[in-house]
């Protein structure tokens, strides 16, 4: 990973030390959430709702690294009662954090999506791996880009990662619309394609973030930027959409269980 450029204002720092422990806050107050949710769902929605909130757990422990890596690769000192000063430690701040968590938590999104709204099992099974799969590749092609400084080799991988982002869009965006008009209530029907379309918006937002540095913007506030816009990015591709899953699964199983307790 390429050493961070020095001359970080005091802004730019908090900026990103802010969101970062915004994130934290975020995604762990969302799993605890979820968790406590689960008695509230039938079973057939139980599966969905603990992976939504792994997912925002795993998240939680990479905010927490990030966060600390953060921290230490600065000193941030007021000297004679002055304005902050923030210089650079020397220690490495480890971005591959956030690969690590997209390559877990990508693909795991895309599974609780699809198990919530309770597709016939061959068409869940065929497209838990497809999607999986296509949004694991789509992390790993883009790790390579974000390590470089050089604008050419960026975009490269840029690029290759955006085949498997748009097929995982188009996907999203198309080829589950059908499913969500069968969903059993137009509350749920609305709920499933609120939950896709928020994929589609949040992800949209990543390879914007991506080309910050790709577009001639560099030093700290082309990091601030990145690191800012990715964070804000995660908050709404896991624990907002994990907060539209619960609200999709508990209307599923006030139907259901509504339609036991109806006379025969």
């Amino acid at each position: 990973m390429a050493p961070l450029p020095d001359g970080f204002s005091y802004a730019e720092w908090n900026a990103t030390y802010n969101a970062l422990s915004f994130g934290i806050a975020a995604m762990g107050s969302a799993t605890i959430f979820f968790w406590l949710q689960l008695p509230n769902v039938t079973k057939s929605y139980r599966t969905a709702l603990t992976i939504t909130g792994i997912v925002t757990l795993i998240a939680t422990y990479h905010y927490i690294r990030i966060f600390n890596s953060w921290s230490e690769a600065f000193t941030v000192a007021s000297k004679d009662g002055g304005d902050y000063a923030v210089q650079l430690t020397g220690a490495p701040f480890n971005d591959g954090y956030r690969y690590v968590d997209w390559l877990l938590t990508v693909p795991l999104l895309l599974i609780e999506l699809i198990l919530v709204m309770k597709l016939p099992q061959e068409e869940t099974v065929s497209l838990s791996w497809k999607l999986g799969l296509a949004s694991a590749l789509m992390v790993a092609l883009g790790y390579p880009g974000e390590i470089q400084e050089d604008l050419a080799v960026r975009w490269f991988w840029w690029c290759l990662s955006m085949i498997p982002f748009c097929y995982v869009v188009f996907t999203l965006a198309v080829g589950l619309a059908e499913a969500t008009s069968k969903q059993p209530s137009p509350a749920a029907a609305s709920l499933a394609s609120a939950a896709r379309y928020l994929t589609v918006l949040s992800w949209c937002t990543y390879p914007f973030v991506y080309m910050v540095k790709s577009v001639g913007l560099a030093g700290p506030a082309a990091t601030m930027y990145e690191q800012v816009g990715y964070s804000l990015a995660d908050v709404l591709a896991k624990a907002v959409f994990g907060v539209l899953i619960w609200a999709l699964a508990s209307e599923k199983s006030a139907i259901e269980e509504s339609g036991k307790l109806m006379p025969k």
